[in-house]
């Protein structure tokens, strides 16, 4: 691309923390061969109790159900996002939506995001893309990460980008090639636990500071075979089901106990790795856990890696302002996979497009 761009979108992110809608409207400039990006307004819209669940239950609902809570989904996206647009005066050329992801296995050859385009394009009368992940996996990748393209084009000052959200993802450039991997999971076993307190999220880390490492446990977490796997890889529910669950059922233990177990394997994982990729250097952190101030403490005790945050809302708002940004890489059909960061056969331009009329 070498023609200068200005341009301005919705990124609208839906992770998997299930707390919320993010909604950030950006503005995007291509110019001497490079980007350059403003956040121009953004809002987190909080689930209620009971949109949060019937988002956690459609995985382990009927087809039927899943196919209305698709379109139920969109319909929610769009009339936040017309509200949004109204309050700020907004008049974005695109919305990209990263939508709810409820399945993930790429080695089985599939990943679902629910959320319509098609109904978001409709009802807000703006230009939409989606279903960013498919066309990766359909080239045997990974679909996962999706935002270290924009840690490449946007905040390439840093050695690296850290996301602190449902799972901790890494990003950073090495051999001339973008490289990014899932780390371990985060806020959905943090979250995952409060729950059965009947605590929506353990804010500060005040809960788990009051407890104990269980040392067994511990060492079970540790020992998952997904840590000793190279790059690229990725994680979703269907790996936390299955292995980290039970391992955390089993052990009877307070919560309070369990809390700090799991906080100091997410530590000890993410530190191990940037201790091997990023030590003594910037690595920026952002995403919902980078608020959590017992969680990044613990991460600083055990790397030497220079822990840096972004101005807010950047901070809050990095996968908005990310998807928004492949949004639109799709919208002016530019690469915006990179399958040095996936595994796929081949960089893709990702994402169905949904015109307004």
């Amino acid at each position: 691309m070498e023609t200068p761009i200005t341009i301005t979108a919705i990124g609208l992110m839906s992770g998997t923390s299930l707390d919320g809608l993010d909604i950030a409207y950006c503005n995007f400039t291509f110019k001497n061969n490079s980007w350059e990006f403003s956040l121009l307004n953004a809002e987190t819209i909080a689930y209620t109790c009971e949109l949060s669940n019937q988002l956690k239950n459609v995985a382990i609902g009927t087809a039927l159900e899943l196919a209305m809570m698709h379109t139920a989904f969109g319909r929610y996206c769009a009339d936040e996002v017309n509200k949004f647009v109204a309050k700020h005066n907004c008049k974005p050329t695109l919305i990209a939506s990263h939508g709810q992801t409820i399945f993930h296995n790429p080695a089985k050859g599939y990943t679902t995001q629910i959320g319509c385009g098609a109904t978001i394009a409709s009802l807000t009368g703006i230009t939409t893309v989606c279903d960013f992940r498919t066309k990766d996996v359909a080239l045997r990748g990974q679909g996962a990460p999706l935002v270290p393209i924009a840690d490449k084009y946007l905040f390439g000052n840093f050695t690296a980008c850290l996301n602190l959200g449902g799972f901790a993802n890494i990003s950073f450039d090495a051999d001339d090639k973008r490289i990014a991997f899932d780390i371990c999971a985060v806020n959905t076993i943090i979250n995952y636990l409060c729950n059965k307190i009947n605590i929506r999220f353990d804010k500060d880390g005040i809960i788990s500071s009051s407890g104990e490492v269980n040392k067994i446990l511990l060492n079970e977490l540790n020992s998952l075979p997904y840590f000793k796997q190279l790059p690229p890889k990725s994680l979703g529910f269907e790996w936390i089901n299955e292995f980290v669950n039970p391992i955390i059922e089993k052990h009877q233990d307070s919560i309070e106990n369990k809390l700090r177990t799991v906080y100091e394997h997410i530590s000890q994982c993410i530190a191990d790795v940037l201790n091997i990729y990023s030590n003594n250097k910037t690595v920026l952190v952002s995403g919902g856990g980078a608020y959590n101030i017992f969680l990044v403490d613990l991460i600083k005790e055990k790397t030497t890696a220079n822990i840096l945050f972004a101005d807010n809302p950047i901070t809050e708002f990095k996968e908005a302002i990310a998807f928004a940004f492949l949004g639109v890489l799709r919208y002016y059909n530019n690469i915006n996979t990179l399958k040095s960061v996936t595994g796929a056969d081949t960089d893709s331009i990702g994402g169905a497009v949904y015109l307004a009329k």
